[in-house]
């Protein structure tokens, strides 16, 4: 990573940059690449020279169902339903005193699931026949290198058993 200086103070910004070195061994997935940074460590070799490097990423959605309004009413009650414990949790750090605490959370609970649902709702309604559907979304690979600095590069093949990439 490379540095600059920050506009607001005197910290360094980090830059990301890709790694410098030699290209020790390919694999087709992140768990492969992670299961040989893994034998390197075994060995105590010295792994802060070594990187995994993804290449060819590819932004991948994956549908995973139909948007409906009791869907999209649901899952705004839930998150508006931790908004509220959150918000009720925090009342009852303040006012220790309540009467009753078991009615402040769950007042809270139902209150921020409400507004939850009712957020959700109309944020629905608004984007209603452009997004019906729920997905979720990654950035993947289609491949990854082992990166090593030039000094450990032999080593590091040595104890893979990997051949010199051209």
């Amino acid at each position: 990573m490379s540095t600059s200086r920050s506009p607001l103070g005197s910290r360094p910004l980090l830059q990301p940059t890709l790694p410098k070195g030699e290209v020790v061994a390919s694999y087709e997935t992140y768990v492969e690449a992670q299961q040989a940074v893994d034998q390197l460590v075994k060995v105590d070799f010295a792994v802060q020279d070594v990187s995994i490097v993804g290449n060819d990423l590819k932004s991948v959605e994956r549908v995973t169902g139909k948007l409906t309004w009791g869907r999209a009413a649901g899952a705004g009650a839930l998150s508006g339903l931790w908004l509220g414990v959150f918000i009720g949790l925090v009342l009852l750090l303040f006012s220790p005193e309540a009467a009753n605490i078991f009615s402040v959370a769950l007042g809270a609970a139902l209150l921020g699931a409400a507004f939850g649902m009712f957020f959700s709702l109309a944020s629905y309604a608004l984007t209603r026949r452009i997004r019906d559907y729920t997905s979720t979304q990654a950035v993947i690979a289609t491949s990854y290198t082992l990166v090593v600095k030039p000094e450990s590069a032999a080593k590091a093949r040595n104890l893979l058993g990997t051949a010199p990439q051209l």
